[in-house]
């Protein structure tokens, strides 16, 4: 494991809230407006906010799929990471852009639950982050025609199963937006 070292500062990530992405995901506006709420807590706060961009044949670079969803108060000055895996760390740039804004703690909002909120989450652990899932700031499409369970469960067993996240040197936590603490 490689942990971040000398590093006290939280980052909140928003993965992959981008129109093509969350069309039709499942509490799509209570989901968008808790984002919002924690993106506008996280300035006020002096909490830098990463948004990550997914890429690939479905979500073209520039396309109006691609773009983060108008609801969101998404600022020129913010970092963005564009990725083409579920893990926003894989080839991507996000662990030096956490290493230069001091991040040893990353809270993870956004989507699809069930594949690059978990990859995210599972990355961030791995390389050494404490890491916060928002229990009520991420969302997922119905995937049940692919055998999936109904998109409440992905979420509440995301949910449960982070909570009990365990190894060494690190943290791993699930608080709802109402109770989160930056500054924890």
């Amino acid at each position: 494991m490689t942990a971040p070292t000398d590093r006290s500062g939280t980052a909140l990530l928003v993965i992959d809230v981008q129109t093509g992405v969350v069309e039709r995901a499942h509490e799509r506006a209570a989901v968008l407006a808790t984002i919002a709420g924690l993106v506008e807590r996280a300035r006020a706060e002096q909490v830098p906010v990463v948004w990550v961009q997914q890429t690939d044949d479905n979500l073209a670079h520039g396309s109006d799929p691609w773009q983060v969803v108008p609801e969101l108060p998404r600022e020129a000055s913010d970092p963005a990471i564009e990725k083409a895996y579920g893990d926003s760390f894989e080839a991507t740039e996000l662990e030096s852009v956490l290493a230069g804004l001091g991040v040893g703690r990353v809270i993870v909002t956004g989507a699809q639950t069930d594949a690059c909120v978990r990859s995210t989450l599972h990355g961030a652990f791995v390389r050494g982050y404490d890491t916060t899932l928002v229990s009520d700031a991420h969302t997922t499409e119905d995937l049940t025609s692919y055998g999936a369970p109904p998109p409440a469960q992905v979420i509440a067993h995301t949910n449960l199963y982070w909570a009990y996240q365990t190894a060494p040197g690190r943290t791993a936590s699930v608080t709802t937006a109402e109770e989160l603490d930056f500054q924890a």
